[in-house]
């Protein structure tokens, strides 16, 4: 090979790497908003199989925990990016002047359902209004709820706290209980023996989309090429965690969180694609993370009639699109 040729096809290498990955790996701190899990597999899988390293970014995940706060420090500026739960945390962001960004939805779907027991007259949405009680936690009932009061007329009065264990719904059959559709359906079959009885809210009217990719719009401004890198490497990685081999992904997840195990990893995965949790309407074009401004908008008017954000918040300042919808990683899909 002549020296010219050489030269030409250094250039034409050179020309295919980006220039995150052409560089020494830039530290990145991704912190999760709750214990590991397989609903963080994605971005796991994404260091497990060097996605993110392949554009350039070495990064760390910090999992969260009930003793772990990480918004703040996203707008401390110690970490780089946060995994929001839906979108009224960035609605909140915008009416407190926050200037921080969604840039991406890595579910599709609120995974927040309704159980009820089987054969008890509670085997359809409308039959929930005639539950004995609804246990729901704070969050839940000051914002989900408020929603199905406004439009379904479902009955404040018949709530009562969510404790976070099961044991009071699976004593009394009338109940209704929130829970995540990966999680305490889970524990119930385990502990009472029976499936509920599933409504998942995105059903239903509920379209917010959830674990959220945030950031803050000083790192868009300035390390712009970081965070696509972030964005595009947490969809590729949720292509090969769901339909690839997740082996080393689920093994970090389990180093990290020791109470996790693999029978629960392999519900939550299968949830999550029965469910269409991650992968489903605007995904199947524009590939995991995508987002609209019409979804959001409509979410936001719903919670705005449900008095459960203020209106006339500037919504455009709490997410951006030029990181997302590009179809990124539905090669990938199998």
């Amino acid at each position: 090979m002549t020296s010219a040729i050489r030269t030409a096809a250094l250039s034409v290498l050179l020309a295919s790497i980006s220039p995150l990955a052409a560089q020494a790996a830039e530290k990145v701190i991704f912190a999760t908003n709750w214990l590991a899990q397989a609903e963080h597999g994605g971005y796991y899988q994404a260091v497990a199989d060097g996605t993110y390293a392949a554009c350039g970014l070495d990064v760390e995940i910090m999992q969260g925990g009930p003793q772990v706060s990480g918004r703040p420090l996203l707008l401390a500026g110690r970490i780089d990016f946060y995994m929001g739960g839906n979108m009224l945390q960035a609605f909140s962001a915008v009416e407190q002047n926050i200037p921080l960004r969604v840039v991406a939805a890595s579910f599709q779907k609120e995974p927040q359902v309704l159980m009820s027991h089987p054969g008890q007259g509670l085997d359809t949405w409308e039959d929930l209004k005639n539950a004995e009680q609804y246990i729901l936690g704070d969050e839940g009932f000051q914002s989900y709820f408020q929603w199905m009061i406004t439009d379904f007329g479902f009955d404040a009065a018949k709530r009562v706290p969510y404790t976070f264990n099961p044991a009071p719904f699976i004593a009394n059959p009338k109940s209704v209980q929130q829970g995540y559709v990966t999680s305490e359906p889970f524990a119930v079959e385990r502990e009472a023996g029976f499936k509920p009885n599933l409504f998942l809210l995105a059903d239903y009217g509920f379209e917010t989309y959830a674990t959220t990719i945030e950031t803050m719009q000083k790192t868009i401004d300035e390390r712009p090429e970081v965070v696509q890198c972030f964005v595009d490497g947490s969809a590729k990685g949720w292509y090969n965690y769901l339909y690839g081999d997740n082996a080393a992904a689920n093994e970090m997840i389990k180093a990290d969180n020791p109470d996790m195990n693999d029978e629960q990893i392999a519900f939550s995965i299968e949830t999550m694609k029965e469910f269409g949790i991650v992968d489903s309407g605007d995904t199947e074009t524009m590939g995991i993370g995508a987002m609209t401004a019409e979804r959001i908008a409509g979410f936001y008017g719903s919670m705005v009639k449900a008095k459960v954000v203020a209106d006339g918040l500037d919504i455009a300042k709490s997410y951006t699109l030029d990181f997302v919808n590009k179809g990124v990683g539905l090669d990938l899909k199998k």
